[in-house]
Order: structure tokens, then sequence, then C-alpha cells
């Protein structure tokens, strides 16, 4: 009897004990679509933040080079016969560098020149033997150029074989080449977020039909409308943004990583080429910026096409 009354005690005891309740997400969260989804949009971030980049390092060294070239005039002093070229070129680095609007005057020496020609004509060479002009690079005042004419004038008077190039022909050259890359450059780039918008856009709706089932079951027992899309477009904006950080930080740390190792080769025959073309291979600001934005496209991207998808399953529903 007392046993029979201390298993109805513990079943009344358990009765009344509140049971704990395990709540899940309405929309399923570790899914492969979702994983799926995450990657192609990782993907498409990272190959969009990369064109964006070289994009921008294109442009940033090629008005890095114009400026230094518009900046820089050279004067060649060529060999005559009969005068020492030495003491030419002494002579025309001191009338240049009192010249009004000159900031800098750096006169090339024989081993300069000989290793300005080397990877044409070898090492070894000897220069004496060659009827190779001496070169002077000016740098200019920056807003007040010198007068051209005048200088040039000048420097006839001097010395007779003095002949002065200010590279405006090259500049211009180089002018019309940069603006065609980085229109090219916008081109792919405008190509590049095309795709990766179509791309998230059918992996969404891709993972959103694996969600179908959930939606017509929460539309069935009565939830709203508003209630059900919000939920999937919170939680697609969620997996948008993982992906899309997880792509842009890739672009990120690669350009971070490529200048770290452009400073670290600094000063060898290859890294300083590799500095005059690309510059410091720096996005810059403007750069991680266009990264955040681009992200944040894929996210709303996600997140929009989720939600459409969900009124248009909805409607089929009823």
């Amino acid at each position: 009897m007392h046993e029979r009354e201390a298993h109805a005690s513990d079943a009344s005891t358990a009765f009344a004990r509140p049971q704990r309740r395990v709540e899940t997400p309405i929309v399923p969260q570790a899914t492969i679509s979702a994983r799926a989804l995450i990657a192609v949009v990782a993907i498409m971030t990272f190959l969009a933040s990369l064109t964006t980049g070289a994009v921008m390092l294109v442009r940033a060294a090629a008005e890095e080079w114009q400026a230094d070239v518009g900046r820089e005039l050279t004067i060649q002093v060529r060999p005559v016969a009969g005068h020492d070229i030495d003491a030419e070129v002494d002579k025309l680095v001191a009338v240049v560098r009192g010249f009004p609007g000159v900031a800098e005057v750096r006169p090339y020496s024989k081993d300069d020149a000989a290793r300005l020609l080397e990877p044409w004509l070898g090492s070894g060479i000897h220069l004496d033997e060659l009827p190779i002009p001496r070169i002077i690079v000016v740098k200019t005042v920056p807003g007040a150029p010198p007068e051209l004419g005048q200088l040039r004038q000048v420097l006839l008077g001097e010395v007779p074989g003095a002949m002065l190039d200010d590279h405006r022909g090259f500049v211009e050259r180089m002018r019309v080449i940069s603006r065609a890359a980085v229109g090219s450059g916008l081109g792919v780039l405008l190509l590049v977020l095309v795709a990766t918008v179509l791309s998230v856009t059918f992996a969404t709706r891709a993972a959103m039909a694996a969600n179908r089932p959930v939606i017509e079951v929460l539309h069935l027992i009565g939830a709203k409308d508003g209630f059900i899309a919000g939920h999937f477009q919170r939680h697609f904006l969620q997996l948008g943004l993982k992906g899309g950080l997880i792509g842009g930080g890739g672009a990120v740390a690669f350009f971070l990583l490529a200048e770290f190792a452009r400073d670290r080769f600094l000063g060898s025959a290859g890294g300083d080429e590799f500095a005059a073309l690309f510059g410091s291979f720096s996005i810059g600001i403007l750069g991680y910026a266009a990264v955040l934005a681009q992200v944040a496209l894929v996210a709303a991207v996600t997140a929009a096409t989720s939600r459409r998808t969900v009124t248009r399953t909805i409607e089929t529903v009823q």
C-alpha cells in the first residue's frame, strides 16, 4: 500500500514539474543548401573584390606614373669630338640648378648609364667605345614648371650638343593607355558584379526551394505572411553577410599580403620593378570601402531574393 502511494506521489510530482521546452529555429540553420549558398556568395564576392582592387591599383599607378613623368625633364648631352663631355655635363647641371622652376637636378654617371643599358647590351660594356649621350634628369617645381623655350635656348647657348625632352608625347600616350585600361577594368568589374548578383540570386532561390515545405506549413497553421517573410529574410541576410565577409575578407587579406611582400622584397631587382609598375600596391581606404559596399550589396540581394521567393511561394499555396 505504501509502495503504491509512493509511486503515485512520484508520478504526480513528475507531472507537476514544468518540462523544459527546446526551441528550434523556424528556418533550418545548418543545411546543405545554406552552406552551398555561403560558398557561392564567398567565391563571387572574392572575385568581385579582386577585380575592384585591380582596377583601383591600375588607376592609382597610372596617375602616379603621369605625375612623376610629367614633373620630369630629360637633357641629353651628345658626345662631340674635341669636347670634354664630363665638363659639359657639369656646366649644364650648374646652369639648370639656378633656373626658375627647377626643383632637383640629377646627372647620370657612366655607371648609371651602363646599368640602364645592361638589360639590352649586357654587362661589362665600355661606354667610352660607344657614342652614348649622357643624361641629366630634371624635376620641376609642382605647379610652377620652368619656361621650356627659354630653357632650351640657354642649354643650346651653353652646350651645342644638348637636347631637352619634356616627355609630353609620352605622357599623352600614357594617359590614353591608362584611360583605356581603367575603362576596360570597369567593364570587367561591371560584368563580374552582374555575374555575382545573378549567381547569388539563383543560389538563394535554390536554397529557398529546399525550405518550401516549411513555408507551406507555417502558412497553413495561420502564420502571417509578413512574419514568415521576415524570418526567412533575416536568415538569408545573415547567410549573405557571412559569405560576403568571408569573400571580402579573403580579398582584403590578399591585398595586405601583397603589400607586405612588396615591402619585404623592396630593394631587389624584382621588387623595384614591381613597385615601379604598381606603386605601393595598396588599394587604400577607398578600396576597402568598395569591398565593404560589395559585401553589403551581396547580402541585400540575398535578403531581397529570399523575401520575394517567400512571397511567391505563399501566393501559390493560397
